[in-house]
């Protein structure tokens, strides 16, 4: 099985194993949003080891279209966006490209989503959580909102 990206890179470039499982996560809450949707997606997961900068997950919907989102968990308002994401992001921009984010639960603050879109991930990676999202959601994520934003039903 090929290693991750992260294995590859040399030991002060690695991501760390909690963002990764942190990540792991909001997969896991995305597909559970996805078959509660009722919609008729089809979801990868890539391990894109051997192309930096490509989008976690490839999204195929009911009318055959693509959709490419980056996914990132976060405990401040930073969002790692690495430069080969952001150049992936921005050369794509014209397709259907998102990054989403959890900010996750602290003692003050519930767990919080947000989504953007991926023609503003140089903003977003100067930004972090400052920059407007499309969409933001606090708590109980709503992902009918969320996959309706990405893949509109007309």
């Amino acid at each position: 099985m090929p290693q991750s990206l992260s294995t590859l890179l040399p030991q002060d470039r690695q991501i760390p194993q909690t963002a990764q499982k942190r990540e792991a996560d909001l997969w896991t809450k995305m597909k559970k949003g996805m078959k509660d949707s009722k919609r008729n997606f089809q979801a990868t997961r890539l391990e894109t080891w051997a192309t930096p900068g490509v989008p976690d997950v490839v999204l195929l919907d009911e009318k055959g279209n693509f959709h490419f989102i980056e996914l990132k968990a976060t405990s401040s308002k930073a969002v790692d966006l690495r430069p080969h994401q952001v150049a992936w992001l921005c050369n794509h921009r014209h397709g259907s490209v998102w990054v989403l984010v959890k900010k996750l639960k602290t003692k003050k603050l519930e767990q919080q989503l947000f989504l953007f879109d991926g023609s503003d991930a140089m903003d977003l990676k100067l930004e972090g959580l400052k920059f407007t999202p499309k969409l933001h959601q606090i708590k109980d994520f709503d992902w009918s909102e969320v996959f309706n934003l990405i893949s509109p039903i007309d």
